[in-house]
């Protein structure tokens, strides 16, 4: 093993930790926490300005959240590192699937198909559609 071996092999660990310095700094690929219920409200006012929330149910286990805006359903949901947000009717939000605790809202998007959030009861009792 020669000189230019070990120069090459110093200046890859170089660039390696340069690299996750990098990533480090710019925040990429960092795991964000849980919803709750503040987070979940900014979230949708930053994504659907100027609606009125006029109920939000954040799942249990933070990975999304539902608000009733007008006739409209604001779903955000998990996806990848971040969250997804899309609007749908508030029937077809009402007639999503239930099971185990567990809501199904077929979004009917490509990007986002379906958005599963853990509630502890569907549809809400103390809401008039």
């Amino acid at each position: 093993m020669g000189q230019a071996f070990f120069i090459q092999l110093f200046a890859s660990g170089v660039a390696v930790a340069l690299l996750v310095g990098l990533a480090a700094w710019a925040r990429i690929a960092r795991p964000t926490g849980p919803l709750d219920d503040a987070r979940a409200r900014a979230l949708l006012e930053d994504e659907f300005p100027g609606r009125r929330l006029d109920a939000i149910w954040v799942a249990s286990d933070g990975q999304g959240a539902l608000a009733k805006s007008g006739g409209l359903a604001l779903v955000i949901c998990r996806l990848g590192d971040g969250y997804v947000a899309r609007q749908i009717p508030w029937a077809q939000a009402l007639q999503a699937s239930f099971r185990h605790g567990r809501l199904c809202v077929d979004l009917a998007d490509v990007a986002a198909p379906k958005a599963f959030l853990n509630l502890p009861a569907w549809p809400p009792k103390d809401l008039a559609a």
